[in-house]
């Protein structure tokens, strides 16, 4: 499958994550009109024929131009579409997936410290790269791995007695199995029932949202390059709130927006002081 007939099933297969909608016309008239927010202004018919050639592949392919391909990568949550060409790993492309092994010393007696030692070894050639606010934006060892997963799309994890998980992949995590989450925060958390309090907006697990939403909690480690682009934010009352990930506010419902070398300037970095004292 070529890079562009991949990046496209997954733009399609995100619109329908994000609007509900499987039908060819809603999904092209949903990316339409929630696209423009990446400045993405194709008209529905578009999309149509990306559809009926990309995913159906009924029609002549006719490729996006190269503006299109890295605001759709955008809309993936990729900085453009080279970075999707290097990081994207299909779920079931098994012959690209990435192979991470955690092995544990036996001489450790807790399991804090034996997560402690955790040696993470990326076996392939797909691109891997931690940025620094992500790392100090109260990640533990867990969710690093959680954060390797995510990025490589599948894992094999050993199953000798030195094995601290059992689980190939974030998406067999049993909490995006519960049918409801709900935000507290700074992320979602996975629930069985759809009433937790009068004061909590519990909705449908969207697995997408659950595994990538996340409020950053330390504004004050983001730069101009490892921000811009790479998150999204909200400003409300003057005030302004970074997210790992697109869509909209979890509380408020407004949609994010691409974080700009201004607002990173302004409100993260050392200026993100009072930000941080007013929380």
């Amino acid at each position: 499958m070529s890079k562009i007939k991949l990046l496209l099933n997954e733009v399609f297969q995100q619109a329908k994550l994000d609007s509900g909608k499987t039908k060819k016309y809603p999904l092209a008239l949903y990316l339409k009109i929630h696209l423009e927010t990446f400045n993405v202004y194709l008209d529905e018919k578009t999309f149509v024929r990306y559809y009926d050639a990309y995913v159906l592949e009924k029609g002549k392919e006719t490729e996006p131009d190269s503006d299109t391909l890295n605001k759709l990568s955008h809309y993936l949550g990729y900085k453009d579409f080279t970075d999707f060409s290097r990081t994207f790993v299909k779920k079931d492309d098994e012959t690209n997936k990435t192979t991470v092994k955690i092995s544990v010393d036996d001489d450790e007696e807790s399991l804090a410290e034996k997560l402690s030692k955790i040696v993470i070894n990326i076996t392939n050639e797909q691109y891997f790269k931690v940025p620094d606010f992500l790392k100090k934006n109260g990640m533990g060892i867990v969710e690093m791995v959680f954060l390797v997963l995510l990025v490589t799309g599948g894992v094999v994890f050993s199953k000798d007695k030195k094995s601290v998980f059992g689980f190939s992949s974030i998406w067999n995590d049993p909490a995006i199995e519960k049918p409801y989450m709900y935000w507290d925060k700074d992320r979602y958390i996975a629930s069985d029932s759809s009433f937790i309090n009068p004061q909590t907006d519990v909705v449908p697990m969207d697995p997408t949202k659950f595994v990538y939403q996340k409020k950053i909690t330390r504004p004050d480690t983001l730069t101009i390059e490892n921000a811009v682009d790479k998150v999204w934010y909200d400003k409300s009352d003057n005030h302004v709130e970074f997210f790992t990930n697109y869509g909209t506010h979890p509380e408020n419902g407004k949609t994010l927006k691409a974080a700009t070398p201004h607002i990173v300037e302004t409100y993260g970095g050392e200026n993100a002081s009072l930000e941080l004292a007013d929380n």
